[in-house]
Parts: C-alpha cells; sequence; structure tokens
C-alpha cells in the first residue's frame, strides 16, 4: 500500500473540508463586516451569530488536522513552507486567534460601543485571515516555495500577482460559500426577508467568484505556466465541473433552491480545490518535490495511517452529530407558513 498517497488524500479531503466549513465560517464574519451600522445591520449579524456560533471552533480542527499531518508525513514540505512563507503564516495565526477571541467577547459585552469594537475587529480578522490563505496556495501553486529550509523570498513568495488574485479569489470564495449557506439557515430560522437578502449577496458573490477565475487563468498563465497547463490539460474536466456548478448555484439562487445552492456552492468549490491537487500531483512544490521525496520513512506513514483511521473514527461521529444537532435548531418551517408569511420570489422550502 503506498502510505504517502493515501495520507496525501487524507489531507487534501481534510483541506477541502476546512474550505467548506472554516471558509463560510470566515464568509459569515465578511458579511458581518458589509451588514451596515448597528441598526440596519442588527438582523443579518445576529443570524449570523446564531448560525456559526455552535461550529465555529470546531470548524478549525481540520486546519490544525493538515498541519499535523503535514509535518509528521511530508516533513521536507512542511519545513519548505513554514520556513518560507512565515510572514502569511504568523498573519493567519494571528488572524484565527483574534477572530475567535473578539467573536466570543462581543457576545459577553453589553455596551453598544464595546460590541462595536470587537465586532470590527471579528469582522477585519474574517476579511484578512482568507487572503492570507489564499496568498499562501497561490505561492505553493505558483512555485514560489522551492524545496528546502528559507530558499523561497520572504516577501517576493507570496507578495506577486498570484498569490494576491488567489488572496481575493479566497476571500470572495468564503463570501459565497457563506451567503449560500445562510439562506437556509435565514428560512429555518423563519427570517424569510433575510432569506432574499442572503440569496441576493450569493448570486453576486458566485458571479465575482466567476470573474477572479477568468482573470485568474490569465494572471496564472504568466505566473505559473506549469499549473496552468497542467489545469487546462488533465485536471480540465474538474475545472469544467466547479465552473458549472458555480453557473448552476446562481440560477439556484435565483430560484429559491435552497439545498441545492447549498450543494452546488459546495461542489464548485471542492471542484476548484481538487482541480488544484490533480494539476499539481504527484508535485507538492513545483518544481522539484514529488510526494515520493517529501514522504517520512515507510514505518512512519503506517503509523500515521492507523492513527487517523482511529482519530477519524472518533471524530467524524462527533462532529456528525454537533451539526446534526445544530440543523435541527431554530424555528421550524413551517412557521412562517402558519403565521401566514409568503415565501419571497418563489422561495422553496429547504
Amino acid at each position: 500500500m503506498r502510505y504517502d498517497i493515501v495520507l496525501l488524500a487524507v489531507m487534501w479531503a481534510a483541506l477541502t473540508a476546512y474550505a467548506l466549513l472554516g471558509g463560510a465560517d470566515f464568509g459569515a464574519g465578511i458579511w458581518d463586516l458589509l451588514a451596515g451600522g448597528s441598526a440596519r445591520g442588527a438582523r443579518p449579524r445576529s443570524l449570523i451569530e446564531h448560525s456559526i456560533g455552535p461550529v465555529w471552533e470546531a470548524n478549525h480542527v481540520w486546519l490544525i488536522f493538515v498541519l499535523v499531518l503535514m509535518w509528521t508525513a511530508f516533513p521536507p514540505l512542511f519545513a519548505a513552507i513554514s520556513s518560507t512563507l512565515y510572514l502569511p503564516l504568523t498573519f493567519i495565526a494571528l488572524g484565527v486567534i483574534a477572530r475567535g477571541a473578539t467573536f466570543a467577547f462581543r457576545k459577553a459585552l453589553h455596551e453598544l460601543w464595546q460590541r462595536r469594537l470587537f465586532g470590527a475587529m471579528f469582522a477585519f480578522s474574517s476579511l484578512i485571515t482568507p487572503f492570507f490563505l489564499g496568498a499562501v496556495a497561490g505561492a505553493i501553486a505558483s512555485g514560489r516555495v522551492p524545496p528546502g529550509l528559507a530558499r523561497g523570498g520572504a516577501l517576493t513568495s507570496w507578495l506577486n500577482p498570484v498569490s494576491l488574485l488567489t488572496g481575493c479569489f479566497a476571500v470572495a470564495s468564503c463570501a459565497y460559500l457563506a451567503a449560500a449557506y445562510l439562506t437556509a439557515d435565514a428560512w429555518r430560522a423563519g427570517e424569510l426577508e433575510l432569506v432574499d437578502y442572503f440569496r441576493h449577496r450569493a448570486m453576486i458573490s458566485a458571479l465575482v467568484v466567476g470573474g477572479l477565475s477568468l482573470v485568474g487563468l490569465v494572471v496564472l498563465h504568466s505566473g505559473a505556466p506549469v499549473l496552468t497547463g497542467r489545469l487546462l490539460g488533465r485536471a480540465l474536466p474538474l475545472v469544467l465541473l466547479a465552473s458549472l456548478a458555480g453557473l448552476g448555484s446562481v440560477l439556484l439562487a435565483w430560484q429559491g433552491r435552497l439545498v441545492a445552492l447549498r450543494v452546488a456552492a459546495a461542489t464548485a468549490v471542492t471542484g476548484v480545490l481538487v482541480a488544484w491537487g490533480a494539476a499539481q500531483y504527484p508535485s507538492l512544490l513545483l518544481p522539484g518535490l514529488t510526494v515520493a521525496e517529501a514522504a517520512a520513512p515507510r514505518a512512519t506513514l503506517a503509523v500515521t495511517v492507523y492513527c487517523v483511521i482511529g482519530g477519524l473514527v472518533v471524530l467524524l461521529p462527533s462532529l456528525g452529530w454537533l451539526f446534526v444537532l445544530f440543523q435541527r435548531g431554530g424555528s421550524p418551517p413551517s412557521a412562517a407558513r402558519t403565521c401566514g408569511i409568503s415565501l419571497p420570489n418563489g422561495v422553496d422550502r429547504p
């Protein structure tokens, strides 16, 4: 058995889970930032706080899992990334910590000025953290992280057109996922005006993500020609899947098909990540570091596989049950109908 391939697949699946769950978590903070003043933004912020409250800490488990797995199974990869990209990685750590602390403090405060202060810090952290995550991804994808300790530029590795665009793409994708998820949360809570509110934002953010994708192909062609060739070659079916899912989500949001909108948005983001992985494989760093070269000794990999299996047996049912309990919360969908409230623009029941 190729333990290195198994662990790489698990690591990429965990990264995808973090993008879909933690990304939507960040996106909710972005919509918190854009909700407006205290009076106008009160209802969207209340829904956002209710939606992410039970799960915001659990979502970051996936990021920790990816880092620990990379450190254990692919130490040369971890060494190269952490030594070259230490600046954006530090900003990510500070953003995650500041975001969690300010979210917790805001819920415990009652003075309006204090809630505004910590709310602004929470929202700003939600914006910059996915940006730096995207910048790290762009640096790796464009081949600006060479193997070895600190062999890439501390600034030029991530301050370049590819990384900056990837950072913007990550921010827009997080906002897109959050808006798609919050539509169903609003419906479940009986907040039908907010269903329309977040449906429109899902459509707008999907179009922004699509526009950045088109610009990204041009930037990637000049900044990462090897990756671009593979994306338009062997990974093209996955690129097309992501594109169709993104376009389909706009139509589903327009029609008010809330569950299908969630699935389409998640499929679009998953397609982008899987396409990147398929295009870069078997290289972990372009150029020069393959999966086999970066893998730890076989005995270490074997023990890691068994530990991962044991951990996932405990983790997945626990997280699954958390989300099941959370999704059962809020007002029942029938409450809106029994109160005589009509669905906006033909929105379907999720």
